[in-house]
């Protein structure tokens, strides 16, 4: 159980390049970062403007002569100073995250980044060259894997409880996108635009959480071919707002991927359920702290977080006990405690032993999306991933 104790011996000096005001997820970052004492914010680059960047910066007690500008201004002054950041975030649009991540690497930082990770597999095989040249260690934002239930059910598959794997049923289908948000917000606009989002949408932007969180309960599996369908029904919408993605796995197990903003009255839409040959387990986001049991020829059940019928691994994660609700923010601090003590592992010189969404996840989740799209644009035809 965490509860809050010290875990590195020092917080790790760390910034920011965008999560400024309007961000949707610059909160998250911030307060997951900082809960356990294991960060400590002391630069950023909050904002395209300057100036809104340097008074939002004031705000969270950042120094106004470490609010900088822009990122390139920022490793460079901070590179020269004794108390430099360590380690530094990526909350930026999904077109930026490519040069930002690399020029981060080249400057020495361990990175936190948004995902996608970038647009292609060969920009993302670059970073994963990066990352391994300098030894530092790289994040890939997919914070629902940071849930206490998704460790339950990645050690129920580890020991066998499901049996060997057949079917994945996947979706993360919400109805937030089902008419043309993006002209009516500034923040979703960019979104839908190839040269700022890349080459999809809902696939990018939904569907490569729901790719890693198969990766992390299931890391056995993986993908051989794949095929893949998708519609932007939104007149005007240049990428897709809706997919159906189909992966056959390398020991026979098939997966189906529904990726989608146009699922009219969902709100959220976030579910796996993983069905092995003995008994299935079927996770909602919406119900995170509740992990299905279903074994063959036995009543259903259901595993309650911080239970202690669960395995000592998912116990590990818990923050406040059996009986209360933890949420997102809870997952979210789980993955930044395990930034933390991957950093300081490594600048250890000791090897990390536990799982973590690494620059790996990146590339896969990128080549995932660049497979789907090719797929689809070839009538739906099966390509070797």
């Amino acid at each position: 159980m965490i509860y809050g104790e010290k875990t590195i011996d020092k917080p790790i000096r760390w910034a920011m390049v965008g999560g400024g005001k309007g961000s949707q997820i610059g909160y998250i970052h911030r307060s997951a970062a900082l809960r356990d004492f294991n960060f400590e914010l002391v630069a950023g680059a909050f904002d395209v403007d300057p100036v809104r960047g340097r008074a939002f910066g004031a705000n969270l007690h950042v120094a106004p002569e470490r609010c900088y500008p822009d990122y390139k201004t920022m490793f460079a002054e901070e590179a020269r100073r004794p108390d430099g950041i360590q380690a530094v975030s990526i909350a930026t649009p999904n077109f930026t995250h490519f040069e930002i991540a690399k020029a981060a690497l080249e400057a020495g930082l361990h990175v936190y980044c948004e995902k996608p990770l970038c647009f292609t597999t060969a920009e993302a095989e670059e970073l994963e060259a990066l990352v391994k040249k300098s030894g530092k260690v790289m994040f890939v934002s997919y914070g629902y894997s940071g849930h206490q239930m998704i460790e339950q059910a990645r050690q129920m598959v580890v020991r066998g409880d499901l049996g060997k794997i057949r079917i994945i049923n996947m979706q993360f289908a919400h109805g937030g996108n089902n008419v043309a948000v993006e002209k009516k917000a500034e923040s979703q606009a960019w979104r839908v635009d190839p040269k700022k989002a890349g080459p999809a949408f809902s696939m990018g932007d939904v569907g490569t959480h729901m790719l890693y969180l198969t990766e992390a309960i299931c890391p056995q599996l993986k993908i051989k071919r794949l095929m893949c369908t998708k519609q932007s029904f939104v007149e005007g919408r240049t990428l897709e707002d809706n997919a159906m993605s189909i992966m056959e796995y390398d020991n026979g197990a098939i997966g189906y991927l529904w990726s989608s903003g146009v699922n009219a009255g969902e709100q959220f839409g976030f579910r796996i359920r993983i069905v092995g040959e003995k008994a299935s387990v079927a996770w909602d986001a919406e119900k995170p702290n509740y992990l299905s049991y279903e074994v063959q020829g036995e009543s259903p059940r259901v595993l309650g977080r911080g239970s202690g019928y669960l395995y000592p691994e998912a116990l590990a994660d818990d923050r406040i006990g059996g009986g209360h609700p933890e949420g997102l923010f809870e997952a979210w601090s789980n993955l930044y405690a395990r930034f933390a003590q991957a950093i300081d592992r490594t600048e250890q010189g000791e090897p990390v032993t536990f799982w973590y969404p690494d620059i790996h996840a990146g590339v896969l989740g990128v080549r995932w999306v660049e497979k789907c799209v090719e797929s689809a644009e070839k009538d739906c035809a099966w390509v070797a991933f």
